[in-house]
């Protein structure tokens, strides 16, 4: 199968409580592709600045990235400057520079056009819906959107819900998106939308998947040490891909074993500083926790119904 990312590639300036501004390799489809080089092997497409540096390509690439679809232009590239509260969750943007990124208007290749899986990153809906024009016949279409793009282009985004198969949103976003409070009714809202499935992010207190046929409850891993929360949905979003890319299966049970094994490359991203930090965690290492994560959320169902005579 084929895993193809289209999304920002950047450098973020991250102040945590206490500590200076550090800046690091940042961006959706570098995290992305970054969690889902465990499992695949994705193409990117997106832009940077003649100002990005020669060993983060070699990073990318490293971690199995195709980046023939990384353009470098003349100019600078995207940068983000947040302040974390004391809490790690609340956060402050301080300044967003989009540089070459202002201009970004991605053109696939064209031996890409028919990817497995098309994963598009927070960018515009607008640039969403021209991806979507040149992938025509992808099967399985997943996407994720941020507050300011439901702020400023929802319509945009609401006419693209009949093409996502997988749709990744956090519980604001949702209530944003819907204008429902409630959140199983925001969820049910969405799939009225037209979006084919629902993942609803919820950080520490887990995800869950929502289509016609229910709800999957997916709970997160009780990380020992939070130190900076930033990429973790795209994280989240780039395990669960590609591990649907690596089994061959986008059916509802595949994204449901999905969802568990990206909450648990998320689980890591939070406990390090950055991109390279994720890069440097080791398969083995996600096998151990995805085996502690299963041990720790399963339970004999059967044995259950039958102590308190149901069903």
């Amino acid at each position: 199968m084929s895993l193809l990312c289209v999304g920002s590639v950047a450098y973020d300036v991250i102040e945590l409580p206490g500590q200076p501004p550090v800046e690091v390799l940042g961006g959706s489809a570098t995290w992305f592709t970054t969690a889902a080089g465990f499992f695949a092997r994705p193409q990117l497409v997106g832009v940077v600045g003649d100002d990005f540096r020669e060993d983060d390509i070699e990073f990318l690439r490293g971690r199995g990235v195709d980046v023939a679809g990384l353009e470098r232009k003349p100019g600078l590239t995207f940068r983000w400057h947040g302040r974390y509260h004391d809490d790690l969750i609340g956060r402050d943007s301080l300044r967003t520079e989009l540089g070459v990124f202002a201009e970004f208007s991605p053109v696939i290749p064209t031996e890409w056009r028919r990817p497995d899986i098309l994963f598009l990153g927070n960018i515009h809906p607008a640039l969403q819906t021209l991806v979507l024009a040149q992938c025509r016949d992808t099967p399985f279409v997943a996407l994720d959107t941020i507050q300011c793009w439901i702020e400023g282009a929802r319509a945009e985004l609401v006419r693209l819900m009949p093409r996502v198969d997988l749709l990744f949103l956090n519980d604001d976003e949702v209530r944003l998106l819907t204008g429902q409070n409630h959140l199983p009714t925001a969820a049910r809202t969405i799939l009225a939308m037209g979006a084919k499935a629902l993942v609803l992010k919820r950080g520490e207190h887990g995800a869950s998947l929502w289509t016609a046929n229910g709800v999957a409850l997916i709970p997160a891993w009780p990380v020992d040490r939070l130190a900076d929360p930033t990429g973790a949905g795209d994280c989240f979003a780039g395990g669960a891909l590609g591990y649907l890319d690596l089994v061959k299966d986008t059916s509802p049970d595949a994204i449901r074993r999905a969802m568990a094994v990206g909450t648990v490359v998320a689980s890591f991203c939070v406990e390090g500083f950055g991109p390279r930090s994720l890069g440097a965690i080791r398969p083995a290492q996600v096998g151990r926790r995805l085996s502690d994560w299963l041990e720790a959320v399963s339970f004999d169902a059967g044995r259950v119904l039958k102590d308190i005579e149901i069903g």
